[in-house]
């Protein structure tokens, strides 16, 4: 992805009681993340891994909501070099679009960190937090790293809920075409906000879902608060190059051994929904959800089925 934000976003919610959640910046891993908790200390402990590109601000306040209602200890975080966590300064080799091309084939790729690096984040904010397991809630990129750490540390995750995500095999299908040369950033210009906040709610209409079209205006609303929390695309490049990097995780998704459900959208167009089903062929004790009329976003009237997705699997016995 270019040096350009192209970041989905949410519908508007309301501006989170200060009362219920405590936001605090811990050192984890060799970084500093902004970490996010609420709910009750003694319950059981969710960590929301977020997507490419996209600050833990993006998770719907509904969402976590509904875990907090049921008893949970809900847990987000900005991932590395996005939001207010650490912004690393390496700099990448090769262009976007040759990067990608190579991934194709598995020929390796140069970056600074992989997913593997990311997923160890995650296990790492849990050791701030004095957290010995969680429950994970994945979305896209954060689907991956629930795979990794769900497989390589096995013994710090309870359950695992996957949210439009992949094994990022080479071999799945691409996104639809009309999102490559966005992804890869070709013809982006701009990084003023009006630039920034534009060109997201153009990408947005792509990839949103087709039967819960969100209202613009709460998109535009949220785009221009997560603009002004933090903008950093230099970051989005790296998270981009991490994912081509990494390769194919179908080797350790099929480790897994956690209580697992797979939701994705019929009309995802972004991680096509044959993504789901391979996760699901590779983790058979899985639940899948697939969803008509859902893209690759979390609208607001599919939250609460997500939410009752996700609790039964965090109730399922071990």
């Amino acid at each position: 992805m270019p040096q350009t934000a192209f970041t989905p976003a949410q519908p508007a919610t309301a501006t989170l009681n200060s009362a219920t959640a405590d936001s605090r910046v811990v050192d984890a891993n060799g970084l500093s993340f902004c970490v996010e908790t609420r709910g009750n200390p003694e319950g059981e402990p969710v960590l929301f891994i977020m997507g490419l590109g996209a600050q833990m601000t993006l998770w719907p306040e509904a969402l976590l909501d509904h875990y907090v209602d049921e008893g949970y200890y809900v847990i987000r975080f900005d991932n590395r070099d996005i939001g207010l966590s650490s912004h690393l300064k390496d700099r990448l080799e090769g262009h976007p679009v040759s990067m990608m091309a190579r991934s194709r084939v598995g020929l390796p790729i140069p970056a600074p960190y992989t997913l593997r690096d990311m997923a160890g984040d995650a296990v790492s904010v849990l050791d701030a937090l004095g957290v010995g397991s969680a429950h994970l809630v994945g979305v896209s990129m954060g689907g991956m790293i629930s795979q990794v750490v769900a497989s390589v540390w096995p013994e710090r995750v309870r359950s695992a809920t996957l949210i439009m995500t992949s094994t990022n095999s080479p071999r799945l299908p691409m996104p639809r075409s009309k999102l490559i040369w966005r992804l890869a950033g070709i013809g982006a210009k701009g990084h003023d906000e009006a630039a920034v906040v534009a060109r997201s709610l153009e990408f947005w209409k792509v990839i949103q879902s087709p039967a819960f079209p969100p209202d613009e205006e709460d998109v535009r609303a949220r785009l221009i608060r997560d603009y002004r929390r933090s903008y950093h695309p230099a970051g989005i490049l790296r998270q981009t190059r991490a994912i081509l990097a990494t390769g194919s995780l179908s080797s350790l998704s099929r480790r897994i051994r956690v209580p697992t459900a797979i939701i994705h959208g019929a009309a995802d167009p972004l991680v096509r929904p044959v993504a789901a089903e391979q996760l699901k062929y590779l983790i058979p004790h899985a639940r899948l959800e697939l969803i008509d009329g859902m893209g690759h976003d979390l609208p607001a009237p599919l939250l609460a089925r997500f939410a009752d997705i996700g609790l039964s699997v965090a109730r399922a016995p071990a």
